[in-house]
């Protein structure tokens, strides 16, 4: 009797891309180099890599409560550094490379640049902050930066801020409240950072308002 030939669908199926660079990225927080990893991942994260490197950070301020602020302050330099490596790109580089980005890397649509530029119209300072801060991709941001020639100092200081609180509120939970904050900050961490966001925006909307 001939076998039947083997089916498809019960076949087990390879983990995607971003499935596979994601626990690429965790594996690393088991190992000694999780220091300089976290900052090669959040350096390239800031214009073309796209996991973002709170899953690394997290992981590596879990294993060690006490060092989590420090974790924050790597995500942070290197955060703002590959923001500045994105802004060049940008503003030399993009006639030779764009449609590269188009076409590889998750978050590069002509829809979203188009998108992105008006939002540096309407306020650059606050666009580049609210990207830095929020789970909006901050690549597209920090090389559409450059592309619409946004001053540079701009960028750096909002992302400065932006990336230092997402980082810093990350580190600040788990140095205060230690391990056990684990399961709420991969489960509601980004919608925290977008309800922050609101409060805060809130809150000077209403100041200026009222003066």
């Amino acid at each position: 009797m001939a076998e039947s030939p083997p089916n498809p669908a019960a076949a087990p199926k390879r983990p995607n891309l971003l499935r596979r660079l994601y626990a690429w990225v965790l594996g690393w927080a088991e190992t000694p180099y999780g220091t300089p990893a976290l900052f090669v991942i959040s350096f390239a994260e800031s214009s073309f890599f796209p996991i973002p490197p709170d899953v690394l950070q997290i992981a590596l301020s879990v294993s060690k409560p006490r060092r989590a602020l420090f974790y924050a302050a790597v995500s942070t330099v290197a955060s703002v550094l590959g923001g500045i490596v994105g802004w060049y790109i940008g503003h030399g580089l993009w006639d030779a490379v764009g449609e590269w980005f188009f076409a590889h890397v998750p978050g590069f649509t002509h829809e979203t640049f188009s998108l992105v530029e008006s939002k540096y119209r309407e306020n650059a300072f606050l666009a580049v902050f609210t990207a830095a801060f929020t789970p909006i991709p901050f690549k597209v941001f920090t090389i559409a930066a450059g592309v619409f020639q946004i001053a540079l100092p701009t960028l750096i200081v909002a992302s400065l801020l932006g990336r230092g609180g997402r980082f810093f509120l990350v580190g600040g939970l788990i140095f205060f409240f230690g391990p056990r904050v684990k399961v709420f900050l991969e489960k509601y961490f980004e919608l925290a950072t977008v309800v922050l966001l609101l409060l805060g925006l809130g809150g000077f909307l209403a100041v200026k308002y009222a003066l």
